[in-house]
């Protein structure tokens, strides 16, 4: 691969980022807090591309004769043309976000929050996963007492078939995803499908399981109501560090 490729593949792996930051494909990749990062990357990468074609073709009409012929006896090495995998995925691929198969090989990551904010005043109060595990699981429920709660998630079916509903949380992208997990109890709808999205109403039971992957606490939500919801803009938990 010659200077000139190697511009080429910048200059298109810099654009794919750019098209990835700007669309809400990068959400399948990193967090939402990443998008300027991503961007500025793209950004690098197309002017460093640029600034080499300037380069090549500067140093092109200014070469002395006989030694451009040297040059071409120290190509660089095969393995840059590997710097096409990234920008063959980002192009060709574009992968769902984390669901069950993951969320079921992995312990739930809920962790004991340092303070529990006001609920919500809508009745019922809309609730993140994490939110509701955290105040279900580590506060036994002072807050949830008395109300009802709305929550959004993915299904997840063990092999028993109990169901469970799951946000994959992110710390920065998705190769470090772990799942936080309700298990669900109550009025369930006749037919449950792994990785179909449900906006589920209901309230706090005191009910415990525990995660058989980390032994991790796993609470319980009783449904009052379920229905069936699009996936939604970002697929992963935003709440994860607060």
């Amino acid at each position: 691969m010659n200077r000139q490729a190697q511009a080429a593949v910048m200059f298109l792996l810099g654009a794919a980022l750019l098209h990835a930051g700007s669309t809400d494909l990068y959400l399948r990749y990193v967090k939402e807090g990443l998008r300027p990062l991503l961007l500025a990357s793209g950004a690098v990468l197309i002017a460093a591309a640029l600034a080499t074609v300037w380069y090549e073709r500067r140093r092109a009409r200014t070469a002395v004769p006989g030694l451009e012929a040297h040059d071409h006896h120290h190509p660089e090495p095969r393995v840059s043309w590997l710097l096409l995998l990234p920008l063959l995925a980002l192009i060709l691929i574009a992968p769902p976000a984390l669901g069950s198969y993951s969320a079921l090989r992995s312990g739930t990551a809920l962790q004991k929050p340092y303070s529990y904010g006001r609920l919500p005043a809508a009745d019922p109060a809309p609730l993140s996963v994490i939110d509701y595990a955290s105040r279900a699981a580590y506060g036994h429920g002072r807050t949830l007492q008395g109300r009802q709660v709305r929550v959004t998630g993915f299904l997840a079916l063990d092999h028993a078939g109990a169901p469970y509903l799951v946000r994959m949380a992110l710390n920065c992208c998705a190769a470090d995803a772990q799942p936080v997990k309700i298990a669900l109890t109550g009025d369930l709808p006749p037919v449950l499908r792994p990785d179909a999205w449900l906006e589920v109403t209901g309230t706090y039971t005191p009910r415990l399981a525990h995660d058989p992957v980390n032994n991790g606490p796993v609470p319980y939500l009783k449904v009052t109501s379920a229905r069936p919801v699009p996936v939604p803009h970002d697929p992963y938990d935003e709440t994860w560090n607060n």
